[in-house]
Parts: C-alpha cells; sequence; structure tokens
C-alpha cells in the first residue's frame, strides 16, 4: 500500500510541474503600446487618467474643440487586448461590451476598430481630432505619438 502511495505521490508532482512549466511557457506577454493622434486636437502629452476618460466615452471632446474620434485595434490581437487591459483594465470582450452599451444608451459614438497598425495610423492621419493606439516601436509617418505620463510607450 506504501508503494501505491508513494508511487501515487511522485506522479502528482511530475504531473503538477509539467502543467506549471507548460503554463510558464505559453504564457505570452503583452506588447508594449503606444497612443497616436492626428496633429489636429490632441494635446502634446495625456495623462492616462486623461487616456482612460478618452477611452471609456467620457471625454469626447478635445479642448480645443475638435470631437475625438477613436481606433483601436481588435480584441483579438495582441495590441487590442494589451490596450484594454493596460489602460480600461479590462479583457477585449469586456472592453467591446462597455462599448457597444455606451453606443446602444446614445451616450458615445463608438470607435473604429483595425486589424493592423498601418490601419490605425491611416485612419488617424486623415481624421482631425483622431487617437489610436499602436504597438510600441511602431514607424509613425503621418501622425504624431503622444507620451502618457511621460512615457512614449507603456
Amino acid at each position: 500500500m506504501k508503494k501505491i502511495f508513494k508511487h501515487l505521490g511522485l506522479s502528482l508532482i511530475l504531473i503538477a510541474s509539467i502543467i506549471s512549466l507548460l503554463s510558464a511557457t505559453t504564457a505570452v506577454e503583452e506588447p508594449s503600446i503606444m497612443v497616436i493622434a492626428n496633429e489636429k486636437g490632441a494635446p502634446a502629452s495625456l495623462t492616462m487618467k486623461e487616456l482612460k476618460s478618452i477611452f471609456q466615452g467620457e471625454k469626447q471632446r478635445w479642448n480645443d474643440g475638435p470631437k475625438i474620434s477613436i481606433a483601436f485595434m481588435k480584441s483579438s490581437t495582441p495590441v487590442g487586448s494589451a490596450t484594454a487591459n493596460k489602460v480600461m483594465k479590462m479583457s477585449g470582450d469586456q472592453l467591446n461590451k462597455f462599448w457597444l452599451a455606451l453606443v446602444f444608451q446614445g451616450k458615445a459614438k463608438a470607435p473604429v476598430f483595425f486589424g493592423s497598425a498601418s490601419e490605425v495610423e491611416n485612419y488617424v492621419s486623415q481624421n482631425p481630432g483622431a487617437i489610436g493606439v499602436v504597438e510600441a516601436g511602431y514607424q509613425v509617418k503621418g501622425a504624431r505619438i503622444i507620451p502618457i505620463d511621460g512615457k512614449k510607450s507603456f
């Protein structure tokens, strides 16, 4: 009987070790992100609190007047998921549901969702007042990077 428990105990330890190793190796680190904006509208920098207010639909106009238009990466992308988590403290699905509720209630205009950084940048560069999120390190050509709490990426 002792041999059975000994083998069972060793088996459980081995299984727990394998599960632990697999979960550690499959965990994907979120990409760093940066905020970009159209030349017209957004200030030179924002705080995380201000960015969250914008991304929650609370702040809908820039101080100098233009309406804010938000460009997100799809929540199914690593950048979209990182944006939801880092700024809103939500999952991508929660962010989608949050915005669906805001739009349904008539409280805000829906963000535009894209599948690539170049699409986000293209939208932001062509729409005064637009703000978007791309992966840190993306070579921005048609918009400007907006530091958040003094950092170009987070």
